[in-house]
């Protein structure tokens, strides 16, 4: 064998230095997967938003509120004052879990009589029931065996049941199913992948194919244009929508306990987002395969970011502002509420204002870079 293939490698060398997008997706994305799996990705759940429903609202439980915070795992956002309010507050994914402390706790833990707490979780997420359940019932068990203790050495006998009993109750998802969990996410993950794909490949593909030229001529607009490559595409993610949604009812029965109406009235503008950011793709790339490149490469921090594979508490703040930027965390909170939830429009009211910012926002950023001229 002669050395004639280390032209053919110097050859290859300098058409890859020629395409800069390919080169810097080869050295970005080894260092974006780096930051996201080292920094970003914890699946220990902390900070878990939780409201109170403190029925003796006496010394003795709000101490125990306070006690719960102190762990790290449980953030108070508030205080409510029926069982409906926490429904509402777990429907909205304005909490996650809710402490309810019964109307005699303080009389009963000093009369020796076992005083019942609840602890009510949302099981659309098994790694936050996990951590949620775990952590009080650790805690209340601890506190608990004071008491114990307490009571031996001033009667001198361990008499009598628990003083302080914890129940976990799971709402959404008791059974603590992944699919349940999971198939909702995937409608929001796959519209964001063939979504980008299919309009980041649509402008790239007609510079391809010489026909640029056709709408260059044309009395388009430029906003005109971005709209029209967007709209065709809507009706296919209502498609995939509705398969998704057949397959998880009667294959992994999975529950809609929602108005499906509201969830595809709502994913227009998701829909619409992720179209956007597709037209603003092919705006960068001069081929196809680099925009199907840009496509893969921002699949990925939505699939790590957005709470589809690892709970969303669990990622450091700025992890959490970065991805508040992404379509696909809102969405999934937006499905997984009228999915699993039954959540109203006035439920996810700020899902909706987030999503219809990023929108404007991607709409705006495609049509200024857009240029009716050849490159």
């Amino acid at each position: 064998m002669t050395l004639r293939f280390l032209v053919i490698a110097h050859k290859e060398l300098l058409q890859l230095r020629r395409d800069r997008m390919t080169l810097a997706m080869m050295l970005v994305l080894p260092i974006v997967q780096l930051l996201l799996f080292g920094y970003a990705i914890n699946t220990d759940v902390r900070h878990i938003r939780t409201v109170v429903y403190d029925q003796d609202r006496s010394a003795q439980s709000r101490d125990l509120a306070r006690t719960l915070e102190a762990t790290g795992f449980y953030d108070l956002v508030g205080e409510v004052t029926s069982h409906a309010e926490i429904e509402r507050a777990l429907r909205s994914g304005q909490a996650r879990a809710a402490l309810v402390v019964p109307a005699r706790y303080a009389a009963d833990v000093a009369a020796g009589r076992p005083a019942h707490l609840q602890l009510v979780v949302d099981g659309s997420d098994p790694q936050v029931v996990a951590s949620a359940s775990d952590t009080a019932t650790s805690l209340v068990a601890t506190r608990s065996g004071e008491l114990r203790v307490a009571r031996l050495a001033r009667m001198g006998a361990a008499a009598g049941p628990e003083p302080i009993e914890l129940t976990p109750s799971i709402l959404y998802n008791p059974d603590l199913r992944t699919a349940v969990n999971v198939v909702p996410g995937l409608i929001g993950v796959l519209l964001t992948m063939t979504m980008v794909m299919l309009t980041a490949m649509a402008m790239a593909r007609e510079r391809e194919r010489g026909t640029l030229e056709q709408l260059i001529v044309s009395p388009v607009q430029k906003l005109e244009l971005v709209v029209g490559k967007i709209f065709p595409y809507v009706a296919i993610g209502y498609v995939q929508m509705a398969l998704i949604l057949a397959f998880g009812r009667f294959v992994f029965r999975v529950p809609i306990t929602g108005s499906v109406g509201l969830l595809f009235a709502l994913a227009f503008v998701f829909i619409a987002a992720n179209l956007a950011i597709g037209l603003f793709f092919s705006t960068l790339a001069a081929t196809q395969q680099q925009a199907m490149q840009m496509s893969f490469f921002f699949l990925l921090p939505n699939i790590l970011l957005s709470g589809f594979m690892f709970p969303f508490e669990a990622m450091p703040r700025p992890a959490q502002w970065l991805a508040q930027g992404l379509p696909l965390t809102h969405f999934l909170r937006i499905v997984r509420g009228i999915v699993l939830k039954g959540a109203t429009f006035a439920d996810l009211r700020g899902e909706l204002a987030w999503l219809t910012a990023i929108l404007f926002a991607l709409v705006a950023f495609a049509s200024l870079r857009f240029r009716k001229k050849l490159v």
